[in-house]
């Protein structure tokens, strides 16, 4: 792949001057969004897992578009990236900053998709929305909200347009909403206006229940485990506390086990869910320690893929139909993640940490004629830089309010990029935590329960595995680092108290949809 740097004389190969096309030419936009799919389960990113379990439809927006390699969320759970994604703007700003007792998102906002909207655009959102309150800003919208707001694998019930329910019984729903999506475009899509559809699917999230179209995936193998499987954290002490370990916390929900045929109401509710807490569970007194965490590592990491294998043939659909249909010449598509996962590495599932295999997002990105195909960006973007970027694509102005930045034209040219997350204790016991990524170097503050940080050199240590905050030859660094934490506070209006800080953790306010019995 080509090397593609947002230079002036690289503008020409990404978007050129849309503000000044006459609106039929204005492009089309399909925003494809995965839940918790690593980059690492991406193949065209190049994991140890891209040869065992291959992404090509995916890998066809990298072949002929863009690749993003430093782009990161804002906030790595769920609900508050998806909507920093629709504002633009960081948690404490848009008021949505955890799933668990942060109430609903604020509809009457203004998000990009109600900009798109308002200068002309058709827009419609089909699959996961998971922000509680009904979507705005969409001609048509057909959501998710059976399974307290999250979706089911089956049986999902959708709600249309904020009012009908309906459920669906017939496909496993990535291959329902991949189907919703190919008949909005085919048979509600209004030809004559340039279209938004944000195409989200529920997949791969837990408790990974794929199609069984794909059951006998990875049956006659096992799926190699990452180098830092067996992380001890040492000098990590959060990382040391959390509650997310495949050997620990790993469900037999999760693990697909069946229960004793006696166990019925909260018995059976409580079997299943033996982990949620921390206590030990195994299906056989003699599997334990090292085997025990490995079997189910196995069971974990196969069916994640073959979520992932269902969205990736959904995706592949969406390219042919675009193509056969003559939309593709004039199409934007983006894939991406709400976040990013961990994959077994230092022995997790799960996200939320500001570590990088949670941090990241995948972010591939097509636009025939303005991308160069093949090209590779390794320049630090967030989350909350997508919406004005669409915006300027389409030629709409960016509100001043909206804290983004838009790489449309490579005015993007950050020394860092920040991040903050809020939630505790639940799900999964993760310290919140603030912190500043560059280039080259990590800063993390875990402030609720404890007073920790933790400081990273990503060239010498890419795994995160040594925590330099004591280093006495990272001095400077660290001098540096905090200097730029401080600005970043400063910029994006995160300059609160810890107390303060605290005081949104402790806050619970109920959701329209309350979280799953499992998250």
């Amino acid at each position: 792949m080509n090397q593609l740097h947002f230079t002036f004389f690289a503008l020409l190969l990404l978007i050129p001057a849309v503000m000044a096309t006459p609106a039929p030419e204005r492009p089309n936009i399909i925003f494809i969004m995965a839940d918790d799919h690593a980059a690492q389960a991406i193949s065209s990113y190049g994991s140890w897992l891209a040869q065992i379990a291959p992404t090509p439809h995916i890998d066809r927006l990298a072949t002929t578009g863009a690749r993003f390699d430093q782009v990161f969320c804002n906030n790595s759970i769920c609900g508050p990236s998806r909507a920093a994604i629709l504002t633009g703007k960081m948690s404490h700003i848009n008021g949505f900053y955890k799933n668990e007792g942060g109430g609903d998102f604020d509809g009457s906002q203004q998000t990009f998709p109600k900009l798109l909207q308002a200068a002309g655009y058709q827009t419609a959102v089909i699959g996961k929305w998971h922000l509680g309150t009904a979507p705005t800003g969409f001609d048509y919208s057909k959501v998710l909200i059976n399974g307290n707001g999250q979706g089911t694998y089956w049986n999902p019930e959708f709600q249309i347009n904020g009012k009908e329910k309906r459920v669906e019984t017939q496909f496993h729903s990535t291959r329902q909403i991949a189907n919703d999506a190919l008949d909005w475009l085919e048979t509600a899509r209004d030809p004559t206006k340039p279209f938004l559809l944000m195409y989200q699917f529920k997949a791969p999230h837990r408790n990974w229940d794929p199609d069984p179209a794909y059951k006998n995936l990875f049956a006659d193998f096992d799926i190699p485990e990452p180098e830092t499987f067996n992380d001890t954290y040492g000098g990590r002490t959060a990382a040391a506390a959390q509650w997310q370990s495949i050997e620990h916390n790993l469900n037999p929900l999760d693990l697909k086990q069946t229960p004793p045929s006696e166990l019925s109401g909260n018995e059976l509710k409580n079997w299943l869910h033996q982990g949620n807490n921390h206590e030990f569970w195994t299906p056989d007194p003699e599997l334990t320690g090292q085997a025990l965490k490995k079997w189910k590592y196995q069971i974990y990491i196969k069916d994640y893929l073959r979520c992932v294998r269902g969205v990736d043939e959904a995706v592949g659909r969406m390219l042919d139909y675009l193509e056969e249909s003559g939309l593709a010449k004039n199409t934007i598509v983006i894939y991406t993640s709400d976040q990013g996962f961990f994959l077994g590495e230092h022995g997790w599932f799960d996200k939320r940490f500001m570590y990088e295999e949670s941090f990241r997002m995948p972010f591939l990105m097509r636009w025939p004629g303005r991308i160069q195909p093949g090209s590779i960006n390794t320049n630090l973007f967030m989350n909350i830089d997508f919406a004005p970027t669409l915006l300027e694509a389409a030629g709409v102005p960016i509100p001043s309010d909206i804290q983004g930045q838009s790489f449309a034209r490579g005015a993007v040219n950050r020394k860092s990029v920040y991040y903050h997350y809020y939630e505790f204790p639940f799900w999964h016991h993760v310290q919140p935590h603030y912190g500043i990524r560059t280039d080259r170097y990590k800063l993390i503050h875990f402030y609720y329960s404890m007073d920790e940080w933790e400081l990273f050199d990503l060239k010498k240590d890419p795994s995160e595995m040594k925590n330099l905050i004591h280093d006495p030859a990272y001095a400077e660094v660290l001098e540096m680092m905090i200097a730029e934490l401080k600005k970043q506070q400063v910029t994006y209006g995160d300059t609160m108290s810890l107390d303060q800080m605290r005081a949104m953790t402790d806050a619970r306010i109920e959701r329209t949809y309350k979280e799953a019995s499992w998250e």
